[in-house]
């Protein structure tokens, strides 16, 4: 089984590379077939083995020579990795398929938050119903995903509301909110509330580092939908854990 993931994490890495192209330029992910992003020609199949046709062609497209970003093995070996540790932790069945597909799309968001700064609808949205239906036949269940997928919403619009109240600028987008009831549909309102404590704490510790390196400043904008899937990815693989130490902690 973990041979399987490991190949398909590696395959479907390199689909989610074209969803991460082309989302944000409200291009089909399907149609057409995959192109040098500079010269437009159509790659060949072989040119599309993940990871293995970066490496041959030394990173570099094989018509125009235009340098191939590293972004794209990177992404094919993190699906598959991570695709491999849900494996372990999960074992085979369907909630694996699920989580696999939920991990699939914070992979996603996170490079085209990082890059755009922009959470596509196209994901989120669906996300949330597919959450929620999934969640009728298997954990967290459906209580827990419904107060999850509300709770989040509510809580990161309550957060934006009044930080615009109070500065007169957009802190949050409606990108974030809609990411978060996702994840809350998904993971149930525990591991949404420790995802949401897991992406302030890490979005604080690079915001303090952009600082302290003089690149920025307080004012800095910070992708927040790509700390929220760190955070969702970390829940999602060891969230339970985290919970349970954490609670064990008030005997």
């Amino acid at each position: 089984m973990i041979v399987a993931l490991l190949v398909a994490g590696l395959v479907v890495g390199s689909f989610l590379n074209v969803c991460i192209y082309r989302l944000p330029r409200n291009q089909s992910i399907v149609w057409p077939a995959s192109r040098c992003t500079a010269c437009g020609r159509a790659l060949a199949w072989y040119e599309n083995v993940p990871v293995i046709s970066y490496v041959v062609l030394r990173g570099r497209c094989r018509t125009c020579r235009e340098p191939i970003s590293a972004a794209y093995p990177a992404v094919e070996l993190v699906t598959a990795a991570t695709f491999v540790a849900l494996g372990l932790r999960l074992g085979h069945g369907p909630l694996l398929y699920v989580r696999l597909a939920f991990a699939a799309a914070m992979i996603v968001l996170f490079v085209i938050d990082l890059r755009h700064k922009i959470l596509p609808n196209a994901i989120t949205v669906p996300g949330i119903a597919v959450g929620l239906v999934s969640s009728w036949f298997l954990p967290p269940g459906w209580s827990a995903a419904l107060i999850g997928a509300a709770g989040g919403a509510l809580l990161l619009w309550g957060i934006a509301y009044a930080y615009y109240r109070i500065r007169e600028e957009e802190g949050l987008g409606m990108g974030d909110v809609k990411m978060l009831a996702m994840i809350g549909a998904f993971l149930g309102w525990k591991l949404m509330l420790l995802t949401i404590v897991l992406a302030s704490l890490a979005g604080s510790v690079i915001g303090v580092a952009i600082v302290l390196a003089r690149r920025g400043s307080m004012r800095y904008a910070l992708p927040f939908g790509t700390f929220l899937a760190v955070g969702a990815i970390a829940a999602l693989l060891a969230g339970d854990g985290i919970v349970e130490w954490y609670l064990g902690l008030y005997p």
